[in-house]
Parts: C-alpha cells; sequence; structure tokens
C-alpha cells in the first residue's frame, strides 16, 4: 500500500494517532480477533473497539467478517494490509509518466495447465474441477480464483508507448500461493515469472492458504484454498524485485520493450522445479484483497 502523505489521506494517517488503535494492529498481527475479545485485550468497551474498528476498515488497513457464535454471530477482525509506504515528497515530473492497468485474473491470453486445476467466478465454478479443458472455454473470461499444479498462465499487458519511448519501470501487484489438493499451509512451491520469454525471477511461495477464510471470498466457495499473498513484484533498470528483494539481475533494459512492442507476463510453476507445487491467483471477490492483476508502466523517452 502506498500512501502520500497529505491532507486527503487524513482519514488514513488519523489511524495512527491513537494508542488503541496501534495496540489492536499489534493484537491483529497475532491473529484475527472478535469485536468483544479486542475489548477485553484492550480493557475497553465493545462499542468504543467498534468505532475504531469502523475507522481502520475504512482506511484499508483490517477487514471484518461475520461469523457464527455460540449466541448468534460475532464480528471477526484481522489485518489486511501487509505494510505501508509513506511519500511525503510529492512526485517528481518524469514520475508521472506511467499509465496503470488492471487485468482481471481470468482474461489470461495463453495458458498450459495441468491438475488439480480449476477456474471459479464469483457466482460459481467455472466448468468441471480438474479438466485442463475449460481453460479454454470462453467462461474464463469471468474468471475471478484460477488455479493449476504446474504449467502457466500468460498475460497481455497493453502497451501505450508512443515512438520515442520505452519502459523504464513494471511494476506488479498480484494476490497469489501455492495449489495442493485442498489446502496445506505448508505446501512450498517455486513460482517463475516471465515477460517476453525471459525469466526475470523464481519466488517460492510457502503454501496454500485455507485456515482463515479470505475476507472477499463468497461464502459458497468449500475447495480448501481461501487467500494469497499480496505480492508486489518490480522491474527496473537495476533488476528485479519481489516486495523489495532482489530476485535476478533481469532490468528493463535487457526487456528493451519500446514503441509497438508486446508486453507478455506468464506466471508459472515448472514440473521440473524443486517444489512444484502449483499456483492459485485471486481477483476482485476472492481472497484478501479486492483487486486483480494491477500492472503500472513508467516510461521515459528514448535516448
Amino acid at each position: 500500500m502506498k500512501i502520500h502523505v497529505s491532507v486527503e489521506n487524513m482519514a488514513f494517517l488519523e489511524c495512527f494517532a491513537s494508542e488503541t488503535r496501534v495496540r489492536m494492529i499489534e493484537l491483529l498481527n497475532e491473529r484475527p480477533h472478535s469485536i468483544k475479545e479486542l475489548a477485553d485485550a484492550l480493557s475497553v468497551s465493545s462499542a468504543i473497539v467498534t468505532k475504531h474498528v469502523q475507522k481502520m476498515e475504512e482506511a484499508g488497513i483490517i477487514g471484518t467478517e461475520s461469523i457464527p457464535g455460540t449466541r448468534g454471530r460475532r464480528k471477526m477482525c484481522r489485518l489486511i494490509a501487509d505494510s505501508v509506504t509513506l511519500f511525503f515528497k510529492t512526485p517528481k515530473a518524469e514520475d508521472r509518466n506511467r499509465y496503470s492497468v488492471s487485468i482481471p485474473v481470468g482474461q489470461y491470453s495463453d495458458c498450459q495447465v495441468r491438475p488439480t486445476c480449476g477456474l471459479a467466478s464469483e457466482t460459481g465454478i467455472i466448468g468441471i474441477v480438474d479438466d485442463p479443458r475449460y481453460f479454454s472455454d470462453p467462461e474464463h473470461v469471468k474468471a475471478k480464483h484460477i488455479w493449476f499444479g504446474s504449467g502457466y498462465v500468460e498475460y497481455r499487458i497493453p502497451n501505450f508507448l508512443l515512438g520515442n519511448q520505452r519502459v523504464r519501470s513494471l511494476n506488479i501487484s498480484l494476490e497469489i500461493c501455492s495449489e495442493a489438493p485442498g489446502y496445506n499451509e505448508s505446501w512450498p512451491s517455486d513460482l517463475t515469472f516471465f515477460i517476453n520469454d525471459i525469466a526475470i525471477g523464481t519466488w517460492t511461495c510457502p503454501g496454500d492458504f485455507g485456515n482463515n477464510k479470505g475476507i472477499f471470498t463468497p461464502d459458497w466457495w468449500d475447495l480448501g484454498t481461501q487467500h494469497g499473498l499480496l505480492k508486489q513484484i518490480v522491474v527496473n533498470p537495476d533488476g528485479t524485485y519481489i516486495d523489495g528483494v532482489k530476485l535476478s539481475d533481469v532490468n528493463t533494459g535487457k526487456l528493451a520493450i519500446g514503441y509497438g512492442e508486446e508486453i507478455r507476463f506468464r506466471i508459472s510453476c515448472l514440473e521440473e522445479a524443486e517444489h512444484c507445487g502449483g499456483v492459485s491467483l485471486f481477483g476482485k471477490h476472492f481472497g484478501n484483497y479486492n483487486q486483480e492483476i494491477e500492472v503500472t508502466v513508467q516510461y521515459e523517452p528514448r535516448d
């Protein structure tokens, strides 16, 4: 999450001006809590906790869901923001030379997958589970959650560059995890990312997460996996990074993307990988982050 320090973002910044709210974040960092559990731990009333929860929920820091309890339903709270970057300076002029696109997870342009596999929209399963043929069904564009045991899906990132421009950096944000039958919180998977057939790096996902229900995962979903991890992949002149950790020396100079050249982004789990643990992708209405594959392209004039 990126936040500019300005009056426009006061609702977010004010969330950290209260010791009670900061202590709530500390508690939720350990595990999800109900309103009553937070109130008891902080020695305040449930009404006060509810007001704090509403403020932080509106700011996108925590999420809530109503679950059955021993006496009716209770509201459970959990953290949804892993980290926040604060920007104190106004972006430089060159930083405004960028465009952003949101690519639905179901709108891949190419694929080759092997079971376990499947697709789901926000309302139901698309086709038949564990039958790769349904990845070619035209309905795949409606998918908000896709999964496969090995193989790849590939997306086309729009290229809006003009004739004298080239890509300076690519920033790709997506919710992703491994794919185990059912689910397995400890299920490593080596996920390799490609841009235009160039491997930009491999990241090992620690598991396939199903112990806690995804904040946005539909109630009807009962096939195990609930959510992924929000990862930020950046390719810039210095190399390729995931969440700030360097994956490789592949930089935008090696990609050399300019006017009229396609930008293909592939997400794969190779069969020959040490940990061939599959891929699960989440779009809007699934998982913990209500987003698709979000891409920002920064560009500059050619030399």
